[in-house]
């Protein structure tokens, strides 16, 4: 039995945040530890001791386990839970915790190690008599020796990093030609995420569905597994949409796939939280993975599923506790939907954000759950994943829990960063999910552009009609002594206004009208009349359904239960910089630039590469619009870029290629 009374919490965010919500209500105490860029985080505020380790790069704080371990003794910490990322599956974090003493909640580091390794774990499992994947998981990592190995699978092939997963050196190659690009991106990001570049590769199953299974293993033999969750809505081999049990999963299979994963637990000496990932096929068929030696992500589902709390059961495993379960008290009480809301552009190819939370506001309700790790007024910096909270919904049957996360998702505010929440609106009322009929080519298929929402002429004139109020609010405030009823007083009847506002690069310029009890908003081909107080307003007599709305200088941010939008305010004496004039591309992004791919001089085509730059732990490639040359390269690989900021200028010529 190990006896602590202080946990260290080796994370951030939101499930720093979700461990010390249940060490606290253990009676235990909690360490968090922070950078600068978290100073505002709320996992900082909420512990009972938070120590500083770093300015904010996660190389030089959460990843840096000396610094760590400083903090656990400065605080006199007794454990050490790592949360998910980070060092949650690094078997030498875990080993340097126990040598100095502190009960690392989570695995052995011989298991942490074994199924780290994509080729071990594979190797394992086949052994132990789980169905796994055909592929290639040898020790040569020669480029021609991997290439041959694809051929001999078949394409598609899967690359995978072999050290490491979450989408992070994973790259789908449907032909041999693609082989050689894809396999250097893929060991240029597994190497920069795990410090490995190898990989493994695997016949890549079409349309599978991504199903895992929670398990559970104590100090004296017990092995359970808590149900599957269906994880198949991804993008970028990351999850956004997750829900157990899986609408594929009838009590047969259940009964089968839980067992192979209890099995594959077993054939490890397995304890604490785990999860076997498993595809499963169109006929029912699946195949192992991975094992993630951690909690999930996504474990919210299992708990309101299950009634249990996962993090509890971490911390009294660890202590050396029974765990107190046997398969048949494992129950599954109805049904629990996820949204990951991340900080991303879905209209730009889901391009990572940062910057400051304006307003945060999350939804509430019967059988709703928020996890999040911000407030509003801290930032969100570009050194970390883009995963800013998660809504969970439970209800009786899917259709129900489905209805709840809609309208938790409606009444979720996020002014700031631009967040992915109109997406997850327009993936839940997609008819393929309200049907279950899901795999993981769901959002390629459904939304190759991702989000297409163009924003309405009823917003356009919401947001007009804002902007005149706040305007006449602002005016009557400085007109001191004039009554009320001469504000806005004319002899000559109606009073116009004219705003003009742009919003994802289209521009407006819009009249206001005052009529008796309402706004007369006309645009470009269209009028609309605004009528109502406060956020009840009604557009045309309809309900606006505005949730929340803020205006900051010139900028207007507006939350509809469909759209979260922001617009600027063009005053008639200010000019407008554009982002990238024609011939300059620039920076999509925060970020680091981690290779240039061009010099000055060269001659480009179309989506010819031009630069790799890496943001919140994703590496994106940035290519050339048009043919030409380039005439300049305005940084340098490894240098921090901001979003707009020139990267490469290019002399726009004819593509004379034959």
């Amino acid at each position: 039995m190990s006896s602590f009374d202080t946990i260290l919490v080796a994370n951030r965010g939101e499930i720093a945040l979700r461990v010390m919500r249940t060490a606290r209500a253990m009676g235990l105490k909690s360490i968090a530890v922070y950078t600068d860029a978290d100073a505002a985080s709320p996992h900082a505020d909420f512990a009972d001791i938070s120590i500083r380790i770093g300015e904010g790069p996660a190389a030089d704080s959460y990843l840096a386990t000396g610094k760590l371990l400083a903090a656990a003794r400065e605080a006199g910490a007794g454990a050490v839970h790592p949360g998910y990322g980070f060092l949650s599956e690094d078997a030498e974090f875990a080993r340097a915790c126990a040598a100095a003493g502190l009960v690392f909640i989570g695995p052995a580091p011989e298991a942490i190690a074994l199924m780290g390794n994509k080729a071990a774990a594979k190797r394992r499992m086949m052994a132990a008599g789980v169905p796994c994947i055909p592929g290639y998981e040898g020790a040569d990592q020669a480029a021609d020796v991997l290439a041959a190995e694809a051929a001999r699978i078949g394409f598609p092939v899967m690359i995978k990093a072999a050290a490491g997963g979450g989408g992070k050196g994973m790259r789908l190659v449907p032909q041999a030609a693609d082989f050689g690009a894809a396999l250097d991106l893929a060991r240029s990001e597994a190497l920069a995420a795990f410090g490995c570049g190898d990989v493994i590769l695997e016949r890549a199953l079409l349309q599978p569905r991504h199903v895992e299974v929670q398990v559970f293993g104590d100090a004296h033999g017990t092995v359970v597994h808590l149900g599957e969750r269906d994880c198949s809505i991804q993008r970028r081999h990351q999850k956004v949409v997750e829900e157990a049990p899986s609408p594929a999963v009838d009590a047969a299979l259940r009964a089968r796939i839980g067992a192979a994963a209890v099995r594959a637990a077993q054939a490890i000496g397995y304890q604490g939280a785990g999860t076997v990932e498993f595809l499963l096929d169109q006929n029912g068929a699946f195949y192992f993975l991975e094992m993630n030696t951690r909690l999930q992500v996504e474990h919210p589902v299992t708990e309101m599923i299950t009634g249990l709390d996962l993090v509890e059961l971490q911390i009294r495993v660890a202590r050396g506790d029974p765990l107190g379960l046997a398969q048949n008290d494992v129950r599954l009480e109805g049904h629990a939907i996820e949204a990951r809301l991340y900080a991303e552009d879905a209209a730009q190819g889901f391009l990572p954000q940062a910057g400051r939370v304006d307003r945060w506001q999350p939804p509430c309700g019967d059988g709703v759950r928020a996890d999040s790790g911000i407030v509003s007024g801290q930032q969100v910096p570009a050194f970390y994943d883009p995963l800013l909270a998660k809504l969970i919904a439970h209800g009786r049957t899917r259709a129900d829990a489905r209805q709840r996360l809609m309208a938790a998702l409606q009444d979720c505010v996020l002014f700031g960063p631009v967040c992915n929440r109109d997406f997850l609106l327009q993936v839940l009322a997609h008819p393929q999910f309200v049907q279950g009929d899901i795999t993981t080519a769901f959002i390629a298929s459904n939304f190759p552009d991702g989000l297409a929402a163009p924003v309405p002429a009823s917003i356009w004139a919401l947001g007009a009609a804002l902007i005149h109020r706040a305007e006449q609010q602002r005016c009557a405030a400085a007109a001191g002594g004039v009554a009320a009823e001469l504000l806005g007083w004319s002899n000559r009847g109606s009073l116009h206004s004219f705003v003009r506002l742009s919003c994802n690069g289209e521009t407006q310029s819009l009249q206001v009208s005052e009529e008796p009890g309402r706004l007369r908003v006309a645009g470009p081909g269209w009028q609309h009349r605004v009528t109502g107080e406060g956020e009840a307003l009604r557009v045309d007599g309809r309900r606006a359904d505005l949730r929340s709305w803020r205006l900051e200088g010139e900028k207007l941010q507006v939350a509809t239960a469909a759209q979260i939008v922001t617009f600027t305010r063009q005053r008639a004496s200010s000019g407008t910089a554009s982002a990238g004039q024609a011939g300059q591309v620039v920076a999509p992004m925060h970020g680091v630039v981690r290779d240039i791919c061009v010099a000055e001089g060269d001659r480009v085509a179309a989506g010819s590469r031009l630069a790799v730059m890496e943001a919140m732990k994703m590496q994106h490639e940035i290519r050339a619009a048009a043919p030409g040359a380039v005439a300049a390269v305005a940084v340098r690989a490894g240098a921090q870029v901001q979003a707009g900021q020139l990267l490469v200028e290019i002399t726009p010529q004819e593509d004379d290629r034959t």
